[in-house]
C-alpha cells in the first residue's frame, strides 16, 4: 500500500476561464489542462521537490520535460520511465531528477498522451506552431504563480523533442521581451536531439560499418538513400526525405540483422527500454512503425504483482483515476498517431538556426548524447554543430574534453567541454535515453546545468 500513497491523496479542483486544474492536498503536485487554442486541450503536470533548499542567491529550479515523437508522452514515458518521482511499479527512484530541480511534463503537441484535439484539424504541422501552444501553456501556469516566476525555467528535451526546445526557447524570449510572459529562462538542454536529420542519416552508415554492423555492400546502400534524402531536404521536399528516412531504416535494419536503433551495441528488441510493442501510427512502412516503438516506449514494462501491467495500462488506469479531470473519452496516446502524421512534412527539417539564435541571445545552451545510440549518434550530433555560426564555436572546438568520474568509481564515465553559454556532454555506456542507461551522470549533469542549490553530494567528480 505504500507505494499508492502518493496517488491516494485527495485532488482540489478549480477552474479558470480556459483551464482545469488540480492538485494534491499536501500541495506537492499540480496538474491540468489549458486551451492553448479553441479545442485545442494541452496537459501538464508539475511536481515540486522535497529536496527544495530556499536560497535568495540561488533559486530554486524548474525543469520542464519535453519528449520526443512527434507525439511521445512527456507525462507518461519521461515521468514514470525516464525522470520522475515513481517508476512504472510505482516506487520510488533514486534517481529521479526532483533532488535537483521542480519537474514540469507536458504532453506536447496537443493529441499526445493525455493532450487532445476537438478536431483533428487542430493538429500541429510544424514545431513552431508547437511552440506557439507551448508558450501559450506558460503563460496560464507561471502569469498568475509568483512563486513559480522566481525560479528559472530549464526546457530540457529528449529526442525529437529537441527540435520542440529549440522553437520554444526563441519563442519564450520573445514572450518575455513583450511582456505577455513573467519568466526567467535558465537555460535549453538537448539530449540526443533530432536537431538535423541530414547530418544524423548521413551517420549511420559509417558509424555501423565502423563497429562492424554491417558490411562495405551495407555501407554503399545506406550512403546512397542518405544522399537521396540530404538532396531532398535541401529542395524542400521534406515529405519525400521522411518516406527516404522509412527506406533507410529498413534498409539499415535488413543490412545489420535487425540493429536496435536507441543502442547499436543490441539487436531490435533487447534492449529493456526500447523493447517495446509497435502501435500501429502508420500504415505507410515498417519504418514508421518500427520508430512507433518510441511514441508508445516501453509498453512492456512488467510492474510488480498487484500493478496495472504494462504503461498504457498504467496511464489509462490508476494515474488516469489519480488525476481526476481527464475526460472519459480520452485516452492517453489515443492520438498520438495524427500528431505524427501532422507534422511529418516538418520531421526532417533542420533547426541549427535556432540553436544559433538560442547562442547569439546569450541562452545556455547544453547538448548531451548517449554514446551508442545510433538514431541520434553523436557522430551526427558532432556534425551538426559543427555547422553552427556561433562566433564562439572555434574556441568551442579547441577546448579540451574534461573527464567525468560518479562518485568512488574510477572508471571514466563521461566527458564534458563548455565554452562561454555552450556545453557538450558525452555519456559513455548510454545509448538514446541517457538518464535510463546512466542516471548518475545524467542527474549530476543536471546539477551542472541548473546550478541547483541541492545539498546533496554530487555524485561524480572531475580531473
Amino acid at each position: 500500500m505504500e507505494k499508492l500513497c502518493i496517488l491516494a491523496l485527495v485532488s482540489v479542483l478549480f477552474l479558470v476561464p480556459t483551464a482545469i486544474a488540480a492538485r494534491t492536498q499536501d500541495g506537492s503536485e499540480d496538474w491540468g489542462y489549458v486551451e492553448v487554442r479553441p479545442k485545442a486541450h494541452m496537459f501538464w503536470w508539475l511536481y515540486r521537490s522535497p529536496y527544495r533548499v530556499e536560497d535568495p542567491s540561488k533559486p530554486w529550479p524548474i525543469i520542464l520535460w519535453l519528449q520526443g515523437g512527434p507525439g511521445a508522452s512527456g507525462v507518461g514515458i519521461g515521468n514514470f520511465q525516464e525522470v520522475g518521482p515513481l517508476d512504472t511499479n510505482l516506487k520510488p527512484r533514486n534517481s529521479t531528477w526532483l533532488q535537483k530541480a521542480d519537474l514540469l511534463f507536458v504532453d506536447n503537441p496537443v493529441g499526445t498522451g493525455f493532450s487532445f484535439v476537438e478536431d483533428t484539424a487542430l493538429f500541429v504541422t510544424d514545431d513552431v506552431d508547437a511552440a506557439a501552444d507551448l508558450t501559450t501553456l506558460l503563460e496560464k501556469i507561471f502569469n498568475r504563480n509568483e512563486s513559480l516566476q522566481k525560479s528559472p525555467l530549464f526546457i530540457v528535451a529528449e529526442s525529437y523533442g529537441g527540435k520542440f526546445a529549440a522553437t520554444l526557447g526563441l519563442s519564450t524570449l520573445k514572450a518575455i521581451e513583450e511582456g505577455k510572459l513573467k519568466l526567467r529562462l535558465g537555460g535549453v538542454a538537448l539530449g540526443d536531439s533530432w536537431i538535423s536529420p541530414e547530418d544524423f542519416v548521413l551517420s549511420w552508415g559509417p558509424l555501423l560499418k565502423d563497429v562492424s554492423r554491417i558490411d562495405d555492400n551495407g555501407l554503399e546502400k545506406s550512403n546512397s538513400v542518405a544522399q537521396e534524402i540530404k538532396e531532398q531536404i535541401k529542395n524542400g521536399k521534406l515529405d519525400d526525405a521522411t518516406n527516404s528516412w522509412s527506406k533507410l531504416e529498413n534498409l539499415i535494419s535488413s543490412s545489420s540483422s535487425n540493429v536496435d536503433f536507441y543502442n547499436f551495441l543490441l539487436d531490435s528488441g533487447m534492449d529493456p527500454v526500447s523493447s517495446v510493442t509497435a502501435i500501429e501510427l502508420s500504415k505507410r512502412n515498417i519504418a514508421l512503425n518500427r520508430y512507433s516503438r518510441y511514441l508508445g516506449s516501453l509498453r512492456k514494462s512488467t510492474l510488480s504483482p498487484g500493478g496495472e501491467g504494462d504503461l498504457d495500462t498504467l496511464m489509462n488506469g490508476v494515474i488516469k483515476r489519480k488525476l481526476k479531470i481527464i475526460p472519459n473519452n480520452v485516452t492517453w496516446g489515443g492520438q498520438s498517431d495524427g500528431v505524427f502524421n501532422a507534422m511529418a512534412g516538418d520531421f526532417m527539417r533542420p533547426r541549427i538556426d535556432e540553436v544559433d539564435q538560442l547562442l547569439a541571445k546569450g541562452v545556455n545552451v547544453t547538448i548531451y548524447n548517449g554514446q551508442v545510440d545510433l538514431i541520434c549518434a553523436t557522430k551526427g550530433t558532432e556534425a551538426w554543430v559543427e555547422k553552427l555560426k556561433w562566433d564562439g564555436l572555434q574556441q568551442f572546438l579547441n577546448k579540451s574534453r574534461t573527464p567525468l568520474f560518479c562518485g568512488s568509481d574510477r572508471f571514466t564515465k563521461g566527458f564534458t567541454r563548455s565554452y562561454k553559454n555552450l556545453h557538450f556532454y558525452w555519456i559513455l555506456g548510454a545509448g538514446h535515453f541517457v538518464p535510463v542507461d546512466q542516471p548518475c551522470i545524467a542527474l549530476n549533469m543536471v546539477d551542472d546545468i541548473t546550478q541547483s542549490p541541492a545539498v546533496s553530494a554530487p555524485l561524480y567528480t572531475r580531473t
